[in-house]
């Protein structure tokens, strides 16, 4: 990238050689990487590359952005290079203290949006409890959406939390987020809420040794792995949620397709009601949505 003299290195020519390199490297998506670190050194938006393929960035941008390529190449996460990703249409701060926001966990915040709606709660008072929050993508998101719910975030990583609580002030949802450490809900169980909503660790120690190297090498362990089945952390929190949820309340959890028919048979029928599964795009199941038992009583259930 500096071998053919300044001149010749103008945004056109850099995407170009810089997709042929971290393709090379085993990059699934080398030219939209390419693209993203390069529109984050020149401080523009993505789609100003494209309108001046001309351009002829100075040795120091050329620089930063070699040793961005070169850290790429070498694994480390395209979102945890520039600081932030987006998720629900919005960007989020992030870093390797938390897990990169996913498009699968889009369908958590979609099914809670759709309960709430076909119950006709927009404008309730709701509690709502995300556990793990991580980047807190769910509960800024959810805070977003349902301007009248107040929302408890919960993880057991306080460097978790301070960038949860950056990106809710970031979108001016803070006021509305408690931000609480700990594990699953045990901080708050002595507290009830309308509903839980969580993504939390499934993946299996096995399934961790097959991942690409940027998930195995770069994401925190703590927010992937479960243990051995995969379920070690969705059973106690199966069981705390249905202590701490209001009667006819909903626990809405992110699975692996690999675990569904795991995941399911935790749900004893005297304590929930109904137990549906949400699929992704593909058609895997993804999401579990659970109702707790029980008949609600007044707007708020309280």
């Amino acid at each position: 990238m500096s071998g053919q003299g300044s001149d010749a290195w103008n945004v056109l020519r850099l995407l170009q050689w810089t997709t042929a390199y971290l393709e090379r490297h085993g990059s699934d998506s080398p030219r939209l990487d390419a693209e993203v670190l390069l529109a984050h050194v020149l401080r523009w938006p993505r789609i100003e590359l494209y309108a001046r393929y001309d351009y002829e960035p100075d040795e120091e941008q050329r620089a930063t952005f070699r040793e961005l390529v070169r850290r790429r190449a070498a694994g480390m996460p395209v979102a945890y290079l520039v600081g932030e990703k987006e998720f629900f249409s919005l960007p989020f701060q992030v870093s390797p203290a938390v897990l990169i926001p996913r498009p699968e966990t889009e369908f958590v915040l979609t099914a809670l949006l759709d309960l709430v709606k076909q119950r006709g709660q927009q404008q309730e008072r709701l509690r709502i409890a995300d556990v793990g929050t991580g980047s807190g993508c769910l509960a800024v998101c959810a805070a977003r959406h349902l301007p009248q719910a107040q929302v408890t975030a919960i993880d057991i990583s306080s460097q978790a939390l301070q960038i949860a609580e950056e990106n809710a002030r970031r979108h001016q949802v803070a006021e509305r987020i408690r931000f609480v450490q700990g594990n699953l809900l045990e901080p708050v169980a002595e507290e009830r809420f309308h509903y839980v909503m969580s993504n939390p660790p499934y993946l299996t120690e096995a399934e961790l040794a097959q991942a690409p190297v940027e998930v195995r090498q770069y994401e925190p362990t703590v927010a992937l792995v479960a243990g051995t089945t995969g379920t070690e952390v969705i059973a106690p929190l199966v069981e705390q949620a249905a202590r701490c949820l209001f009667a006819e309340g909903a626990l809405v959890c992110e699975i692996s397709p690999m675990i569904h028919q795991r995941v399911l048979g935790l749900f004893e029928p005297e304590l929930w009601s109904r137990v549906e599964t949400v699929s992704d795009l593909a058609g895997h199941p993804r999401v579990v949505v659970a109702v707790r038992q029980g008949e609600r009583t007044g707007p708020t259930w309280d």
